[in-house]
């Protein structure tokens, strides 16, 4: 398929197009999804939930997935998919002190911790004898104080910042690698333009599992097993790419979120000092 998105088209069945003037059965207007495996016909069905014209467009919900899902169920991912994650490594007291399921907890594609990893966080932040006394607070989702906000936010940006660092590759080297490989995959000979410095070695790693040399890209036309392989490999780092952007616009967010607490507490302190007698 050449465009992807949530919703995918389906060729009308024809048990559906022969009974398009019927209703359709009243269960089937009550499933939560749009389709399902049927044990008593042993079939994954897809459920019609409204009459159906021979020949009009049936679609079929993917649902809410991100982009690993979809990559890993569907075979591919989308460059701005509202529903993406980044799912962190927590400390055992941050996943425990909360009652959030723990795929509940993480980074939003807009690099914003989810409502339920910030509450855990807060109350994490909270000293244990206090965490009973400010649960409600935490679960309304509301900012306990700015000293506690802002052990938040510095956890989660080091926390970010901690896994880039580990990463074999950075974000940049995503970026041009991706380029790279659209070089190969529809104009081989313009790869003497591009500085292959930064990702030579996974490049060339690729081209000898393949049996390919670095000097050969470019002279003969690929083979189809080896575009393939090529097609594959441009996902997997397309959603590395993604998934390390989410952590740097997370690591972003929690600075300036604590560059804003860390002044207007520098003047809410000044404040309050100017108003202490002998000032």
């Amino acid at each position: 398929m050449a465009e992807h998105s949530n919703t995918n088209s389906i060729v009308t069945q024809k048990h559906i197009t022969e009974n398009s003037d019927t209703e359709q059965p009243e269960c089937h207007s009550q499933r939560l999804t749009d389709g399902g495996y049927e044990e008593d016909t042993t079939s994954y069905c897809f459920y019609a939930r409204k009459r159906y014209k021979e020949g009009e467009q049936v679609l079929l919900s993917y649902g809410t997935y991100a982009n690993l899902d979809l990559l890993e169920h569907y075979g591919f991912l989308l460059d701005d998919n509202p529903n993406d994650k980044a799912f962190i490594q927590l400390d055992t007291d941050i996943s425990t002190s909360s009652t959030w399921p723990v795929d509940s907890l993480y980074i939003q594609p807009n690099g914003r911790p989810s409502f339920a990893l910030l509450c855990a966080l807060r109350l994490c932040a909270t000293p244990v004898n206090h965490r009973r006394a400010v649960g409600c607070q935490v679960y309304a989702g509301s900012l306990l104080s700015v000293e506690n906000e802002l052990l938040v936010m510095k956890w989660l940006a080091k926390r970010c910042h901690d896994i880039l660092e580990k990463l074999p590759t950075t974000a940049e080297d995503d970026s041009l690698l991706l380029i790279v490989i659209e070089k190969i995959l529809y104009n081989p000979s313009w790869l003497k333009c591009v500085d292959l410095q930064r990702c030579k070695e996974e490049l060339k790693s690729f081209l000898e599992v393949h049996g390919l040399q670095m000097e050969g890209i470019g002279v003969s036309q690929l083979p189809m097993k080896v575009r393939k392989s090529l097609e594959r490999w441009k996902l997997a780092v397309q959603w590395r790419f993604g998934h390390k952007k989410m952590l740097i616009s997370c690591a972003s967010y929690c600075t300036n979120t604590i560059e804003r607490l860390s002044s207007q507490q520098y003047s809410t302190e000044r404040k309050n000092q100017t108003h202490k007698p002998g000032w």
